[in-house]
């Protein structure tokens, strides 16, 4: 099977590996319909130093056709069209039932040793009753592209605005304009809020913002950015505030936006911010900040629900298509800013 595998620095390449194939009686083997490229995928895209493991899978999001269950495997059967979230769980541990998925006592991330990427032809699933869940579509449905976003950066949008407290009537700031933050506006328009404001210089990704329901938009960054924010919240401040990048400025413009008694909802990979949360805003502001990986798996069925009866259509963030031959165009073109997420499709 091809497979995409990242060697280094911006040094992406599609290469011939052994098939997937099931190795405990809990797996299942998906072949890839669709798969994508994250923005967090382009942390190690950019990653000058070299890993001391070497080369690897890459790839998290992908949806797929179920080829072949392992004898303990009972909720997927062949054939079934299953998404599969950005970690794979059981299900039913402790941390599970609590509804903390990514932290399952028992699961994993892909691409770790002896398990495949996302980004490929085939993968072989771990916990396939725990992680997988099953869509009653075909694998040329229009649906496909929502329904792949649901295997993170939607759940990834809802759990930020659940973080930051959205709810009817609220008036929100999203800092960030990748996909992530884009369906942070799509959940808040969808959990009520009234009024919406996006963080975003980038004209095609504030169309879509406009399109997931944001009502302002804020070009600047920096001073000028909270000096505009003040001057929209009548010198107060946003009550509840997205973070979606994960950089020290995203993070000081975020904790400086809010208004005293605030909740900021973070969800960016923090890697970008080295020198971590400044402490001074959150005592001086009494703020409240919560966040961190999504439970994506959690929110899955809701959903899915509701992508399933048109009430929701994450699909906008992807405005690149290209076969998985090409996975390094596609990885070149969200390093550049040439496209907002790239979608990919194995069979050419």
């Amino acid at each position: 099977m091809r497979a995409t595998v990242i060697h280094g620095y911006r040094d992406v390449r599609l290469e011939e590996l052994p098939d997937s194939r099931i190795v405990e009686p809990t797996d299942a083997v998906v072949r890839v319909v669709a798969s994508c490229i994250c923005g967090s995928d382009l942390w190690q895209y950019r990653r000058e130093e070299e890993r001391p493991d070497g080369p690897w899978q890459i790839g998290h999001e992908f949806l797929g056709i179920v080829e072949q269950v392992g004898s303990a495997v009972a909720t997927v059967r062949e054939g079934d069209v299953v998404i599969a979230p950005f970690v794979w769980s059981d299900n039913t541990c402790e941390l599970c039932l609590d509804g903390l998925h990514t932290s399952c006592l028992h699961g994993g991330g892909w691409g770790s040793p002896g398990v495949d990427g996302g980004q490929g032809e085939k993968v072989r699933v771990p916990q396939a009753d725990g992680t997988l869940v099953a869509a009653p579509v075909g694998e040329d449905s229009e649906l496909i592209p929502a329904l792949l976003a649901l295997s993170d950066v939607m759940g990834t949008g809802h759990h930020a605005a659940r973080a930051a407290g959205v709810g009817p009537g609220s008036h929100v700031a999203v800092v960030g304009d990748g996909a992530v933050g884009l369906c942070a506006v799509l959940a808040a328009t969808r959990l009520g809020a009234e009024r919406i404001t996006i963080f975003s210089r980038h004209e095609d990704r504030t169309a879509v913002a406009r399109r997931f329901g944001a009502t302002d938009v804020i070009p600047e960054r920096g001073e000028d950015a909270l000096a505009r924010a003040e001057e929209g919240t009548g010198g107060l401040g946003f009550h509840h505030v997205i973070e979606a990048v994960g950089s020290t400025q995203s993070w000081e413009t975020s904790l400086g936006i809010a208004r005293p008694g605030g909740t900021v909802g973070f969800v960016g990979v923090p890697i970008g911010a080295g020198g971590g949360i400044p402490p001074w805003p959150l005592f001086d502001k009494n703020l409240t900040v919560r966040g961190g990986v999504a439970p994506v798996r959690a929110y899955l069925p809701e959903l899915l629900a509701e992508v399933l009866d048109g009430h929701l259509d994450p699909s906008p963030v992807f405005d690149l298509e290209l076969p998985l031959s090409h996975v390094a165009e596609g990885y070149a073109a969200m390093d550049e800013r040439r496209a907002i997420k790239v979608l990919l499709r194995p069979g050419a």
